[in-house]
């Protein structure tokens, strides 16, 4: 029961010191760029198959110093971003637009991450998500036609003639016994 008090007793003080520390705050330069999005997540909802899958990001420089963007990648290939190549000055503007490919049906969730040289965030990460839903008139197939149905995996293609099979002869032996015939 000691043993339990006294170790109880050390793992509340260890919290009380780790607590009592005062955590570094990470302190932004006075001078530089300085990046500031309206939004940080675009939610396209539902958009039909083949539907917009465009939107837009804004930013603003709200630094003393040029903003220049270094690189602007998107997590997969089913995102295409494009984005503002110069130099974005103090108080000024731009915009990194994204496409999504809206073939590819169901949710979807994807980021695009803005590398800067901005002194406060040099590496934002955007968010896209949505659903893409297959257009009805496609979702329904039509009946096929008798002669545009497909064979079975198993069923050939085409009926071809089968190859004769030569008939099994019968030994001496089964020719001996006679056959049985059923009477009606």
């Amino acid at each position: 029961m000691k043993k339990f008090a006294l170790i109880c007793l050390f793992a509340t003080m260890a919290f009380g010191f780790a607590n009592a520390q005062e955590t570094e705050k990470k302190e932004v330069p006075a001078n530089g760029a300085k990046i500031t999005f309206t939004e940080m997540e675009h939610n396209y909802g539902t958009i039909m198959k083949g539907g917009n899958g465009d939107c837009e990001f804004s930013f603003k420089n709200e630094g003393n110093e040029p903003l220049i963007l270094s690189n602007v990648k998107a997590s997969c290939g089913c995102t295409t971003p494009s984005y503002t190549q110069k130099p974005v000055m103090p108080g000024e503007t731009g915009t990194i637009k994204v496409h999504y490919n809206t073939n590819n049906v169901g949710g979807f969730s994807k980021t695009v991450t803005v590398t800067s040289n901005a002194v406060d965030n040099p590496r934002v990460v955007l968010r896209i998500k949505g659903n893409v839903k297959q257009d009805v008139a496609s979702e329904e197939k039509p009946e096929m036609k008798s002669e545009e149905k497909k064979p079975a995996k198993n069923e050939p293609a085409e009926l071809k003639p089968q190859p004769k099979v030569k008939p099994v002869l019968k030994t001496a032996e089964e020719k001996a016994v006679p056959a049985k015939v059923e009477k009606k």
